[in-house]
């Protein structure tokens, strides 16, 4: 405003008036936008920007015929991209434009000039919106097989992003698809993961939200400190009048106390945030001091008397018997990292730290890696391991959890097995949407009691059937939470001296 109003110079005023067009367009002040662009001279270097903004202030404005004119003058230009201008944009601002003029023809056309070019672009965003745009324009005419495919590419993309809002579209679109085609179960499905992602977009925003309450605060609280000194100077020009000294005296009075007691009920509700907050982190500590003293101690004590027996042992040169106590210490020193290990995850479950990514699994190659990780463990103890999983199985799962499910029941079966015992991993197709995955094999098995009390939700601390093997039973305990995590389900059936089945269930990749 400064140079409009103090210099002649045409080319500079050009350049006012755009910077000024374009920061309204910013601020959503689209019909001074306009304003202000129009007095740009047509000789301005830049002209081509000035229509392609004319014509995105005209679209927020509903004028979709005016926008039309404005975008048709620059379509045909060859240097587009010196302007730093994209024809893929143009053209879907055209097709958008046609669009909501029920110019269904021109509106494809356009559409599908645009999506030729971004698909050449790997322009994410710009794709995932021309993919939605095609699709209610097939929508609202009921072209309802054509607009689908487009949904379902929309939502394909948004997987590659990390922008909330576009998963959340995709994800609300396919559910109203699927309510068209009444599938209600798959429509729910995709409006619950709709709403995940609208709360995700909702943590994101917290964090703006949080900064631009501290700044009002901040005024707020100069605001109050500029009324006080009003009132201040008020109360010296009006000392003669001692009934308003006394109606201000009240007031502040009673506003004191409103704001005090408003303070102490805010208060009175965070102490008692803080202090639920502070019984679960109390039982949640109980529950792993609890753990630690006994299977973590057991496990320390048992190697500190393997370790007197080894340099006694040492000392006699008895080599057959240093082996069987090297490999002992091993087995101890296994068994102490697998409790360690889910210890960790338990509570990390436990203070809901633990990431969960669903995605598409292959269950055969999953049990091959297991297998292979517990190689020395089987042939320590000469166990057969069969994998007949079928090759063709895909779950829908978070890879990691499901890793760590496998390995504490394989482990567990290892442990509860003789030697030259058999382990077996199987899956049956329940339906199209389950598949059901066994564990078994043929070791001590375990009495009904003790299926009871290890499928008991909040049992941590559990005993097996041999008094010789004791366990805390937090590595069956967290497959049971993970399981659930993962929409899973999960059994035992097993009788004393003739094997276990542990039998678990996971929905399958659509």
């Amino acid at each position: 405003m400064k140079h409009l109003n103090s210099s002649k110079n045409k080319e500079l005023a050009d350049y006012c008036h755009f910077f000024r067009g374009y920061s309204f367009i910013e601020k959503k002040l689209f019909k001074e936008a306009k304003s202000e662009l129009n007095l740009i001279s047509k000789n301005f270097t830049f002209y081509p920007l000035v229509n392609k903004n004319l014509g995105d202030a005209s679209i927020e404005l509903k004028e979709f015929e005016k926008a039309i004119t404005y975008l048709k003058k620059i379509e045909k230009l060859t240097f587009l991209n010196e302007q730093g201008l994209k024809i893929s944009l143009i053209y879907q601002n055209l097709g958008i434009c046609h669009l909501h003029l029920n110019n269904f023809a021109a509106a494809e056309e356009y559409l599908f000039k645009s999506l030729k070019i971004l698909e050449t672009e790997n322009d994410i965003v710009n794709l995932f919106c021309i993919y939605n745009d095609i699709a209610n324009l097939y929508y609202i005419q009921y072209k309802d097989q054509q607009a689908i495919p487009y949904f379902e590419k929309a939502y394909d993309l948004s997987k590659n992003t990390l922008d909330f809002d576009i998963k959340r579209k995709a994800s609300l679109n396919m559910s109203v698809v699927e309510e068209n085609k009444g599938d209600f179960k798959k429509a729910l499905v995709y409006r619950k993961e709709s709403a995940q992602w609208k709360d995700s977009l909702n943590n994101q925003n917290k964090i703006w939200a949080l900064a631009d309450y501290e700044k009002k605060f901040a005024v707020a609280q100069k605001q109050k400190q500029i009324k006080v000194l009003e009132v201040e100077n008020e109360l010296k020009n009006t000392q003669r009048n001692s009934l308003f000294f006394s109606s201000v005296g009240l007031l502040l009075i009673l506003t004191g106390g409103v704001y005090l007691y408003a303070q102490k009920v805010k208060n009175g509700k965070t102490i008692l945030r803080q202090k639920n907050k502070l019984d679960e982190l109390n039982a949640t500590k109980d529950q792993l001091f609890s753990i630690v003293s006994h299977d973590l101690r057991s496990s320390v004590n048992a190697l500190k008397n393997s370790n007197s027996k080894l340099s006694a042992t040492l000392e006699t040169k008895n080599y057959d018997e240093l082996n069987n106590l090297i490999l002992q210490n091993s087995g101890i020193a296994n068994g102490t990292y697998s409790l360690l290990d889910n210890l960790l995850h338990w509570a990390l479950l436990q203070t809901k730290q633990l990431y969960f990514n669903k995605e598409s699994v292959h269950l055969y190659s999953v049990i091959q890696q297991i297998e292979y990780n517990y190689k020395p463990l089987l042939l320590d103890k000469s166990i057969t391991f069969e994998n007949s999983v079928s090759k063709n199985i895909f779950l829908f799962v978070d890879l990691d959890s499901l890793k760590i499910v496998f390995r504490n029941l394989l482990d567990n079966a290892i442990k509860f097995s003789k030697e030259n015992g058999q382990i077996t991993f199987s899956a049956n197709e329940i339906n199209a949407d389950f598949c059901q995955v066994i564990i078994q094999d043929t070791g001590i098995g375990m009495s009904k009691n003790t299926i009871q009390e290890l499928l008991h939700e909040g049992e941590l601390l559990a005993k097996k059937g041999n008094s010789e093997i004791i366990g805390t039973g937090l590595g069956l305990q967290l497959c049971k939470q993970m399981i659930k995590k993962n929409n899973g389900t999960f059994d035992i059936e097993s009788e004393i001296n003739k094997g276990t089945k542990m039998i678990l269930t996971f929905p399958k990749t659509k």
